[in-house]
This record gives structure tokens, sequence and C-alpha cells, in this order.
């Protein structure tokens, strides 16, 4: 931001002052009541939603962007052999750490659990569209040639009252802390004399 360490220094201290002044006049006497909680919780079922999520392991055998056909194909055989051995029973984990291009290989292909919008759509869609248990066929993505094994599946829930009932005390005392600061500004602006002085630029 090409600001000198004086500038720095006293950016820090405005803002540690500007903080104080809010903790001290506004956020220390804003109260939020367990109604006022409970309320929120029921008027907002979409924003306690757990969604679906799926935990999956993947064997990876990756293609560059700029692959040409044979090199797309060679990368592709060399999973379909893979996949043979996955069909006859060999451990889908042991196959990861042995064959596997990606990082989790180390774990097996195992990615955790995520939900919709955290990987590439091919790859999600194969992913949500199996049961736990089941292996994929070979899935193209950006990155390459995959296989998918789901382990589990977790169904969409709502977060329990409870889990999140701190998180929406610390909002609400926010919400209300922000509309007293704005309350105090308006009324600083309405008992303030303001005064504007135009440049030549600005007649």
């Amino acid at each position: 931001m090409n600001l000198t360490e004086e500038e720095v220094k006293s950016r820090l201290a405005r803002d540690i002052a500007t903080k104080q002044f809010i903790d001290e006049q506004f956020a220390k006497h804003v109260e939020v009541s367990d109604k006022e909680i409970k309320d929120y919780y029921e008027s907002n079922p979409d924003a306690f939603k757990a969604p679906e999520q799926v935990r999956a392991s993947h064997i990876l055998i990756k293609v560059e962007p700029q692959a040409d056909e044979a090199k797309k194909a060679e990368s592709r055989k060399k999973l379909e052999m893979i996949q043979q051995r996955v069909k006859k029973g060999e451990d889908f984990a042991a196959l990861a750490r042995e064959f596997s291009e990606g990082p989790s290989s180390t774990k097996g292909g195992d990615l955790g659990y995520f939900r919709r919008g955290q990987m590439v759509k091919p790859f999600e869609d194969a992913a949500f569209g199996l049961k736990p248990g089941e292996v994929s066929d070979i899935v193209e993505t950006r990155f390459g040639y995959h296989l998918i094994k789901v382990v589990d599946k977790k169904p969409e829930t709502t977060i329990g009252y409870e889990e999140v009932k701190e998180r929406i005390e610390a909002f609400l005392k926010q919400r209300k802390t922000q509309n007293q600061i704005n309350l105090y500004v308006e009324n600083l602006k309405k008992d303030a004399k303001v005064e504007i002085f135009l440049g030549e630029e600005g007649k």
C-alpha cells in the first residue's frame, strides 16, 4: 500500500481507538435475549441447514490440458488397467497409494467429506450419483481421469439450536451494535455544522 511505518502506526492506533470507543459506548451495553435468539433460529430455517455431503476416495491419472490424443489414450488405458484390478476385488485404497497421481494418494485417495460446489462438476455429479461402497466408471475432468469410490453419505440435515445458539447471539449483538452506531452517526450529522468549500474545478 506504499505506507510508511508511521502511517501504519497511525492507522493501527486509530483503529484500536475506534474499536475501544465502540466497545465502551455500544457493544458492552447491547443485550440479546434467549427469545430473540430462538425467534431468529425459527424464522430462518434455511440458514441452519447442513447440505448433503459425500465422503469419497479417488484414483487420478493426470492429463495435461495441452496433451495430444495419444497421450490421453495412454493415460486412460493406464486407468482402465487399474479399473480392472478394482473390479477383481483389489483394495481401492492400496491401488490409490500405488498409482494415483493426486495429492490424496498418500491417504489412499481419501478426499474426506465434501458438499456440492466444492469439486469440479463431472467429479461432483459422479460422486453424488453413487451409493456408499460403489465405484464409478472412468470420469474425465480438466485434471485427468478418475475412478471414484464413495465411502459414506450424509443427507441434508438441520443444525440443532444449541449448536448454533452462540453464533446467532454474536450475530444479533453485532447487528444491534451496528444499528446503534448508525443512529449515533446520524445524530452527529444533525447536530453538526457542515461547510463545503469548492475549488475552481468544483464551481
